[in-house]
């Protein structure tokens, strides 16, 4: 299976996008640290009765093993999410242009890192690839066109929050390889939503937002379940099972399905049509993320 374990991180990413384009839209009107606490509490609370029966493994992790999850929940699981839900409701979800930017510069922060922290060794056609799949998908978001800032007063922010939110992303690809050293995806997947969930808890009681549970909607009620079961708890099942088997940078442009898949949803849902140089940019980033995950077959690294 560890051929196929590339295809894993891709669906996850392109659940990631459908979560970003179809259904975050619906929670625009609640606190941002308010809708990343619940959606990782009702993760945390649905997997507890079933790794309960699990938690004698934990006896396995060491420091390093818990830092690097504290890491993850920190990074990815609170930060980041926080920073690019931010961006997107800063640009009303019309305008994402600056927002999916944060999947071209997300690999720059992950390949850096892999390479600092884990000591990964990427080869010549590695890199070639890598860049080729970052010039694609910043040709299938933007065309031949220079990305504009000037859409908005709001433009600004988040585009900062795009930044942020990528080198969160970036930095928790890498600690999430680290952590899973001695511990199996499933628990993974747990420890990574509770380690969130406290911190999201802390977050909202600070930021006094566990004052506006009350604005949950019954409908929004739903969306939270539905992300858990598919783009939230789900897709992280999904990618931590891929990144158990394959190196954090082949994972990082893997996760470039995000963008690829989030431009396909804006053509289907919204009627954003492509030109030409987007659909050959979609076009090179589908056959580059292909070849990195032969590469990564190729080269048989499993862990």
């Amino acid at each position: 299976m560890s051929r196929f374990a590339p295809f894993f991180v891709i669906i996850a990413a392109s659940l990631w996008a459908v979560d970003g384009i179809a259904l975050r839209p619906l929670l625009y009107n609640l606190p941002v640290p308010l809708v990343v606490f619940i959606e990782s509490t009702i993760v945390a609370v649905l997997l507890t009765p079933v790794m309960i029966k699990h938690f004698g493994k934990l006896k396995v992790l060491n420091y390093p093993d818990w830092l690097a999850f504290a890491g993850v929940a920190l990074l990815g699981g609170a930060v980041g999410t926080m920073a690019i839900t931010k961006a997107l409701f800063y640009v009303d979800y019309v305008n994402l242009t600056i927002v999916v930017l944060i999947q071209k510069l997300q690999p720059v922060f992950a390949l850096t890192l892999a390479g600092i922290l884990l000591k990964e060794k990427l080869s010549k056609d590695f890199f070639l690839w890598a860049v080729i799949a970052i010039i694609g998908a910043y040709l299938m978001t933007f065309g031949l066109a220079i990305p504009s800032l000037d859409s908005g007063e709001k433009t600004t922010l988040a585009a900062l929050f795009s930044l942020l939110a990528a080198f969160s992303f970036g930095s928790s690809t890498v600690l999430s390889k680290r952590a899973l050293k001695n511990v199996g995806f499933e628990m993974g997947t747990y420890l990574r939503f509770a380690f969130s969930a406290v911190i999201m808890l802390v977050i909202v009681l600070a930021a006094g937002a566990i004052q506006n549970i009350g604005d949950v909607s019954t409908t929004q009620i739903y969306i939270f379940i539905l992300i858990a079961f598919t783009t939230g708890g789900t897709a992280i099942f999904l990618y931590y099972y891929g990144l158990k088997k394959i190196t954090a940078s082949v994972a990082t442009i893997c996760e470039l399905a995000f963008p690829l898949t989030a431009v396909l949803l804006e053509y289907i849902i919204r009627g954003n049509i492509l030109g030409p140089v987007q659909w050959a940019g979609a076009v090179v980033l589908f056959f580059s993320i292909i070849r990195v995950t032969r590469l990564n077959s190729k080269s048989g690294k499993t862990d």
